[in-house]
């Protein structure tokens, strides 16, 4: 055999890592856990635990507390009591806490790496190369950000106390990814690990001890889905933030509804790998590996998802079974291992399910011949071939080592079927050609784009979902504002109920007190004026009782043409930010030319003084958003990598806008024109104080060059109406201002396409007051950011 056949041969011997200091460490513990609340250790106070084992060979590592209702609460209260003083910390003093962490983290790395593998089963590999750098970047990062924090988001205050849920595939880094941005913002902390993989955060609780950091700021809560229940439940508890399964994320969402409780939410995916002819073929199959295979799959942003241009598909396939091929599974620990354990049983039979059911769906499956180890959970590296995009395994989040290929033609059939899904995580992109790169990834409804690479992720990076992929970013700039809200918003004052219109008005027969010029209006639909399909309409008072028209009772059907008006005006969010802009100065102008007839008509709603007021306001309101429309734009990140990342700010989709009550001109003009502003379209329920303002605004909009579609105005009762809006799963974010009852009902009603929900929680806002009415904070809920990775460099 000569020197090159054997070095083709050459296998690669076993290289274990040492687990001893692991061992040690848990030993010093008498391998048994309590929770950490107040900077103490404790036992749970219903004396019960559970068991946590290394999934590569069942064995038992520790005993872990399973925490109660009172335990949260414990918790809860800790946080609560300490919140003031951590807040009131100066930024240079929480930057330096932030700093000691990141220290700790770097010096008891190689514990962490190991004690990480052993609880969760991945390569020690990415344990220690990945996970871990990546612990100590966040809080470096973030401890930046605390020292910065007062100048770059002056008038922002922390949420308060902050109760966090992560999940099993990156115990660790989830933990990071969370609790520095909480407690760079001057958040206090009550986190649950998942049940499987306890043990980092227990040691990170450790490192809060062994750099002082002050009881209560972090506490620990270990256990199982009842733990997490009580977190999510606790009465103050300010925010939630939860990483996992859609399915919980819904049920969190409906859970907290009726609360004041802030949401950000990282849920699953079902990320496209797309492939073009031109691309290096071996360069993404190499990608691929990092994509599917990376901690055996059980990732939410995973590549699972085989998209192949249809000329090279043959021979891509080909590449990818060589490289399976050469794959090697084993025990976690050897540092020569590819593919780990599965984290648990229920994992492995839910990957074995999902597979079995593809291949019955019709859908071809091949495995490499690699020798499994015969203890502990695994399963093989899978490639499913000839699968139908409807099919489960292309659908569903399967979260194991198994990718699902088909195949396309064209740039636009790729870009359909990276959307054929209801999740929109994470994607990848490879051709040499940069401009259809970056035209597909423009495209693709996701929020991260990996172009000719894929699975980089850095702090200064916004991390999170489209659609049911969840709302809310992780890192960078976006990350912290998760756990930031406007100073004065959170000590503003409830609004009392609105006063509804009487139902019993519908369809009455008009009476003497009807002006003698009938005023009633239609619906405004696709930039036509539409009549009810009810058929009903209701009646419009004015501040003397006296009636002053009737506006249409809207219902389903119209909110149906609507959402359809608006999909079909898709064309606004692909005009430029200039011309958006133009198109507001051109209203703001049409108004201010219609000032005084629109404040005459508008005065006998709300009296001649408010009514002068909201014109001036209003118009100045429209120049704002059109001065924002060009300069509301995004970022270019420098992460430690041969990479760019382009943060780009984009629009939600359709927005639906309850409008307030108390200003039916100025609520209206300062809740559509952000989103308009940023390239959203819009199906809006005007202020029942004086719905009769559609007549004057959709004359605005014809003669203003707004496209039609843009903007939808549907009158009617806002209680029925928000009902079948927040139901509607072609709307993709839900702003509900008026009063408590309304904001219950968006929330609890929007869990099944998970639509974004961005309310006034039931307060007063100051319309008049352009600290309050206008600016970033409603921009910010009118954009969602992609992050686009690109390579440079040969």
């Amino acid at each position: 055999m000569t020197i090159a056949e054997k070095f083709v041969a050459m296998e690669y011997g076993p290289a274990p890592e040492d687990p001893k200091e692991a061992l040690a460490w848990l030993d010093r513990h008498a391998r048994q856990f309590g929770h950490f609340i107040n900077g103490t250790w404790v036992e749970p106070s219903a004396g019960q635990y559970f068991d946590t084992a290394d999934p590569s060979t069942g064995e038992k590592l520790a005993a872990v507390a399973q925490g109660s209702a009172a335990d949260v609460d414990s918790a809860v209260k800790a946080a609560r009591a300490t919140f003031p003083q951590w807040q009131a910390l100066t930024p240079h003093a929480r930057a330096r806490y932030l700093y000691a962490l990141a220290r700790q983290v770097q010096k008891h790395s190689r514990l962490l790496a190991v004690l990480e593998t052993m609880d969760n089963g991945k390569p020690i590999r990415e344990s220690r190369d990945i996970d871990i750098p990546l612990v100590a970047r966040h809080f470096y990062y973030h401890a930046g950000w605390a020292q910065l924090l007062e100048q770059e988001f002056p008038g922002y205050t922390a949420c308060g106390v902050v109760g966090q849920i992560i999940p099993w595939n990156f115990p660790l880094l989830m933990l990071a990814w969370k609790i520095a941005p909480a407690l760079a913002t001057g958040n206090t902390v009550v986190l649950k690990p998942a049940e499987f993989t306890p043990l980092t955060a227990l040691a990170f609780a450790g490192i809060c001890e062994e750099i002082g950091l002050p009881p209560g700021v972090v506490n620990i809560v270990t256990g199982d889905g009842s733990t997490g229940e009580a977190l999510v439940k606790h009465p103050d508890v300010d925010k939630i933030a939860f990483t996992g399964s859609t399915e919980v994320g819904r049920a969190i969402r409906r859970a907290t509804a009726s609360s004041h409780k802030r949401l950000s939410l990282e849920l699953g995916g079902k990320s496209p790998f797309i492939v073009f002819e031109d691309a290096d073929l071996d360069g993404a199959v190499e990608g691929l590996v990092d994509g599917i295979w990376l901690n055996q799959g059980q990732v939410c942003c995973a590549g699972s998802r085989l998209l192949m241009q249809e000329s090279v598909a043959e021979p891509l396939i080909g590449k990818i079974r060589d490289r399976m091929s050469t794959l090697r599974a084993g025990p976690p620990l050897d540092k020569a291992i590819d593919i780990g354990a599965i984290v648990a049983d229920v994992q492995l039979d839910r990957i074995r399910r999902l597979v079995e059911q593809g291949v019955a769906e019709g859908a071809t499956c091949w495995q490499p011949q690699i020798e499994l180890p015969k203890r502990g959970l695994y399963y093989p590296p899978t490639l499913l071939s000839n699968v139908h995009p409807t099919s489960i395994v292309a659908q569903q989040e399967i979260f194991g080592p198994v990718l699902a290929a088909m195949t396309f033609r064209t740039p636009a059939e790729a870009v359909e079927l990276a959307n054929n899904t209801v999740y929109g995580l994470a994607s990848c992109v490879w051709s040499e050609n940069i401009n259809v790169a970056l035209h597909v990834a423009a495209q693709i409804k996701a929020g991260v784009v990996w172009v000719n690479c894929t699975n980089l992720f850095d702090a200064a990076c916004g991390f999170g979902g489209y659609r049911e992929s969840g709302y809310g970013r992780e890192g960078g700039r976006e990350g912290l504002l998760e756990y930031l809200e406007p100073a004065w918003f959170k000590h503003a004052p409830t609004l009392p109920p609105a006063k509804a219109s009487s139902e019993a008005e519908a369809g009455e027969e008009s009476d003497a007190s009807i002006p003698a010029i009938d005023r009633t209006v239609k619906l405004y639909i696709g930039g036509k004026q539409a009549r009810p399909d009810s058929g009903y309409s209701m009646q419009v008072r004015g501040r003397d009782g006296q009636s002053l028209g009737e506006v249409p009772l809207g219902n389903r059907k119209d909110i149906r043409n609507a959402v359809e008006a608006a999909r079909k005006a898709s064309g606004w969010a692909k005009s430029t930010a200039h011309n958006r802009a133009q198109v507001l100065y051109y209203m703001a102008e049409n108004l201010s030319q219609r000032r005084e007839e629109v404040a005459h008509r508008l005065a006998q709603a709300v009296g001649a003084e408010q009514a002068g007021a909201e014109l001036n306001a209003g118009i100045e309101r429209i120049f704002s958003y059109a001065a924002w429309a060009d300069k509301f734009d995004g970022a270019v990140h420098n992460p430690p990598f041969r990479n760019i990342a382009i943060a780009m700010n984009e629009p939600i989709g359709t927005v639906a806008v309850i409008c307030p009550y108390e200003v039916p001109l100025l609520g209206f003009l300062s809740l559509v024109m952000p989103v308009l502003a940023m390239g959203n379209t819009a199906i809006v329920v005007p202020s029942e104080a004086y719905p009769l303002i559609t007549g004057d605004l959709y004359q605005l909009f014809d003669t203003s060059d707004l496209p039609g579609g843009a903007v939808n105005i549907v009158t009617g009762y806002q209680s029925q109406l928000l009902k079948v809006l927040a139901e509607h799963d072609d709307i993709d974010a839900i702003w509900s201002f008026a009063d408590e009852a309304c904001v219950s009902t968006a929330k609890s009603l929007s869990v099944g396409n998970l639509k974004q929900v961005f309310t006034n929680e039931g307060r007063a806002i100051d319309w008049f007051d352009v600290r309050q009415g206008e600016g970033r904070w409603f921009l910010q809920h009118a954009t969602q950011v992609k992050n686009i990775w690109v390579p440079y460099g040969e």
